[in-house]
């Protein structure tokens, strides 16, 4: 069962009383189902032709902070995928090594082991493949592989370290796609208020945000595409933001009318410290998000069934806003080790 599948079936075995909340109700963290659903999973997983092992993370963590990694020698991975900003970049378009825009926003890298399909349109079929792509991509960090592998061949310190790493020793693409989606499987969000409230601590949020947890589950029928502990159904929908030539996931299956302008579904862990929002960086807050699913977006053939208007009040989306602050955590600083010479 995919992570998709996973995700649907979570919706599907919500509570039956979650439909419907409103402001009178709010969910009782005690109750079993609800706290299954939003449980942390206990292990990472790791497919079992990239499993994991301590010397492999480490290559990898060197490596995402290395800015070897690029053509200009100036940047690296962790450039735009900060982890003071919750591994994003706070800006609304990823700047390249060469300073131009690229085509959309930085995404989180918190949580990436969870899901199956990457990049905002689900261009990467696995985490091994996308780590790679923006190295050698002309528009984001314009370094060749073969310059790579030179430059990394040329320093001793690493190739003691893919040796320890990898039985064939090697420096190649393979191995270094290993160690950078080893080390980016390891990147998970940090506990929120909200954890702490779904196992029982009534006192870790606000009256608001449990007000604004049932909205989310039942009026503002958020939890129909960011769902479980993630907040994410791992999927695309065009939610009737975003126009013009770029048309998201629909470029793939050209015959779809209903991923026409269907992009991914980003979790929501953090979302308060990743601003600006939505996959081309348009809307600068989470109240102009929160605005834009109240009024339903862009009417349109590929809009989502699941996107209309909402008729919120102005209670009802601070009480949302309160919610959605509550899943964000103190995210640990990730130590930058040295960059081997």
């Amino acid at each position: 069962m995919t992570n998709i599948h996973r995700s649907l079936l979570a919706v599907l075995l919500l509570p039956l009383s979650m439909a419907a909340y409103g402001d009178e109700q709010t969910p009782d963290p005690s109750d079993a189902a609800l706290r299954q659903q939003y449980a942390r999973p206990a292990t990472t997983p790791y497919p079992d032709d990239d499993t994991y092992s301590s010397a492999k993370e480490a290559l990898g963590r060197t490596l995402f902070f290395d800015p070897l990694l690029s053509g200009s020698g100036q940047h690296s991975c962790a450039t735009c995928h900060d982890p003071k900003l919750s591994f994003g970049d706070h800006l609304p378009l990823a700047l390249g090594d060469t300073g131009h825009a690229m085509a959309f926003r930085t995404p989180t890298l918190l949580d990436t082991a969870f899901i199956d399909l990457y990049g905002w349109t689900g261009k990467f079929p696995t985490l091994e493949k996308v780590v790679f792509a923006p190295i050698t991509a002309a528009g984001n960090l314009n370094l060749t592989e073969s310059t790579l592998i030179a430059r990394l061949s040329a320093a001793p310190v690493y190739a003691r370290a893919f040796a320890a790493a990898f039985p064939d020793h090697a420096v190649n693409r393979k191995n270094i796609s290993a160690a950078l989606a080893t080390y980016v499987r390891s990147i998970h969000s940090p506990e929120a208020p909200f954890d702490r409230w779904i196992m029982g601590d009534e006192d870790a949020v606000s009256p608001a945000a449990k007000r604004g947890f049932a909205i989310f589950n039942g009026k503002g029928n958020c939890a129909q595409c960011h769902s479980g502990w993630s907040f994410t159904d791992g999927s695309f929908h065009d939610v009737g933001v975003g126009k013009g030539k770029d048309i998201g996931r629909g470029a793939f299956f050209p015959t779809s009318v209903k991923l026409r302008y269907a992009f991914k579904t980003p979790t929501l862990r953090n979302v308060a410290e990743r601003a600006p929002y939505m996959h081309d960086g348009s809307i600068a807050t989470l109240e102009g998000v929160i605005d834009l699913y109240d009024r339903g977006g862009i009417d349109r053939p590929s809009r989502s069934e699941l996107i209309h208007p909402l008729g919120l009040s102005a209670g009802e989306k601070a009480d949302l806003l309160a919610f959605l602050k509550t899943l964000s955590g103190e995210t640990e600083v990730a130590v930058q080790p040295a960059a081997p010479r």
